[in-house]
């Protein structure tokens, strides 16, 4: 199993890098999608990923259940990209704006099964798994109780798949640091 995580900013190369990266490999690709076309815009950003991707890549959409997702489709002859763990924890929070102040994500039990779940999960996956994530945390501070809980939960979020990675990197202006080398 190769496992690796690639953050950085919006807009800042990191889906083209793992797509790169995925078309490189020499292996099946697919391609786990974590977004809901809620509104207008976001239709618009999910229509400009499509289009930016081989017609030949196998796309499978789960806003939610990454974990079973994963388990399903990963196999040694894939290459999977998850795009994006962001996108999933925010789908996973919803609920969050009504909890009692001071009390974080680990009160929302289907947040906690999914996230568990898949830090359970990553190491034993086959194959090769790119997961895309948002660093939000090099901002402002959100003004928010759910937009800090969101920051804190993200951050922690990539910490522990960093953790599980062998190979990280960070993404800016479409530059990549790396910064866990893998093997």
């Amino acid at each position: 199993m190769s496992c690796e995580l690639i953050l950085g900013g919006a807009r800042s190369g990191k889906s083209r890098l793992a797509e790169a990266a995925a078309a490189d490999s020499g292996l099946a690709v697919h391609v786990i999608v974590t977004a809901e076309a809620l509104d207008a815009e976001m239709a618009a950003r999910i229509a400009r990923h499509q289009a930016d991707r081989p017609a030949g890549w196998t796309v499978h959409e789960h806003p939610r259940g990454l974990a079973d997702a994963l388990a399903a489709v990963a196999a040694p002859t894939r290459c999977v990209v998850v795009d994006c763990l962001t996108l999933w924890l925010a789908n996973l929070l919803d609920g969050a704006d009504a909890l009692p102040p001071g009390v974080g994500a680990e009160a929302l039990p289907a947040f906690v099964q999914e996230r568990d779940a898949l830090l359970a999960l990553i190491p034993a996956l086959p194959g090769r798994v790119i997961f895309v994530a948002n660093e939000v945390g090099l901002g402002l501070v959100p003004e928010s109780p759910l937009g800090r809980l969101f920051r804190d939960e993200a951050g922690r979020l990539n910490q522990a798949i960093a953790a599980r990675c062998e190979r990280v990197v960070f993404v800016a202006a479409g530059l990549p640091l790396v910064l866990k080398p893998g093997r």
